[in-house]
């Protein structure tokens, strides 16, 4: 893999110790890698460290990698979110990537190639994601003029990596 995801930072939550030891043993030449065996611990490790990535299992006891992923993008937008399930309803796959809630969806068992590359381009999305948020931060502070026209590239940008998106919503601060 590229220099960009030996320096990225991966977080994979499952509640299987074997799953949790087969992704280490893939990826761990190629990302920096915490683990968590459930959707609570991977909350707490949020606290105190900020992966690009957080890759999940869908069904875990007490709250589903869904579950967590959605409140992993109301805490910290920028951050990919990938899923890895055993078994992927196509309407449960449709509605959270609509919804922005994951980046992609992989499936148990996983292909070692596609798991890499997903993963590389979800680090790559959360950092263009957190240069965006930069780019508009710097913005903000010129004219309104240069920021509508800066917020315009940012949607371009976003509508060009992800065709068929049907939405975008905005916090109170403007943020995408």
């Amino acid at each position: 893999m590229s220099e960009l995801s030996t320096r990225a930072h991966i977080l994979i939550v499952d509640d299987e110790e074997s799953i949790r030891s087969a992704l280490r043993r893939v990826l761990r030449r190629d990302y920096q890698l915490s683990f968590a065996s459930s959707a609570a611990e991977a909350l707490e490790r949020l606290r105190q460290e900020r992966p690009d990535v957080v890759l999940s299992d869908h069904l875990m006891p007490e709250m589903t990698g869904l579950e967590l992923l959605k409140r992993c993008r109301l805490l910290y937008p920028n951050m990919g979110r990938v899923v890895l399930t055993g078994q992927a309803e196509m309407t449960m796959v449709i509605s959270a990537i609509n919804e922005g809630n994951v980046f992609r969806f992989l499936t148990k068992p996983w292909d070692e190639d596609e798991l890499k590359l997903t993963l590389h381009l979800a680090v790559e999305h959360a950092r263009d994601l957190v240069d965006a948020q930069k780019s508009a931060e710097q913005v903000s502070t010129s004219d309104s003029t240069t920021a509508d026209a800066a917020t315009q590239g940012e949607l371009t940008h976003l509508e060009a990596e992800h065709p068929g998106l049907t939405s975008v919503q905005r916090d109170e601060s403007g943020a995408i």
